[in-house]
């Protein structure tokens, strides 16, 4: 076993190697609430940039329907059921794919996957997508080093905040609708 890299950081099996690009905070199983923060704001606002990117080129693209959710319901739908499904599903085929290939690669091919997926219900969501499920996927891959319950509950977290400003205007559109 060896050290995470900082004094009274937790023991981990076998550190996960990434690019020296990776910022620290991600990198590493180490302060737990700095990172939920700091990986917090990096998905919102990578994801409020390529929205606003998307939107200037393509005005007329398609969004995400969520008329079918209102209220507690939506609140529910898009901050605690998604994120928990999501991240189990990510969590498995993650762990699948870290059989076959390396972190970058399983991080990069699960990013891209969700971006897919996501675009089935409308295409250019999928553009922005893919950039948070960058950032969650690697919370797994970097957290599960310290034990699965922490590889799951970080990216849940990040992915139940990132969801709450969108979930807030979906459920009360006159009040927050402007948002997102």
């Amino acid at each position: 076993m060896s050290e995470a890299g900082t004094a009274g950081a937790p023991t981990v099996r076998g550190a996960v190697e990434l690019p020296a690009i990776v910022p620290s905070f991600l990198a590493r199983p180490t302060r737990p609430a700095l990172t939920i923060l700091l990986a917090y704001l990096t998905t919102i606002l990578g994801s409020l940039m390529l929205a606003a990117i998307i939107q200037s080129v393509a005005p007329q693209s398609e969004s995400p329907d969520f008329s079918q959710l209102s209220g507690g319901a939506a609140l529910f739908a898009l901050i605690i059921f998604a994120p928990v499904v999501e991240t189990l599903i990510m969590a498995a085929v993650l762990s699948l794919l870290l059989r076959f290939v390396g972190a970058v690669p399983a991080i990069l091919l699960s990013s891209v996957g969700w971006g897919v997926a996501h675009s089935v219900q409308a295409a250019t969501w999928g553009l922005v997508i893919w950039w948070p499920f960058l950032i969650f996927s690697t919370l797994f891959v970097v957290w599960r080093q310290r034990s699965l319950a922490w590889g799951l509950f970080m990216p849940f977290i990040v992915h139940a905040l990132q969801n709450t400003l969108p979930a807030l205007a979906v459920a009360y559109p006159d009040r927050f609708g402007g948002l997102v």
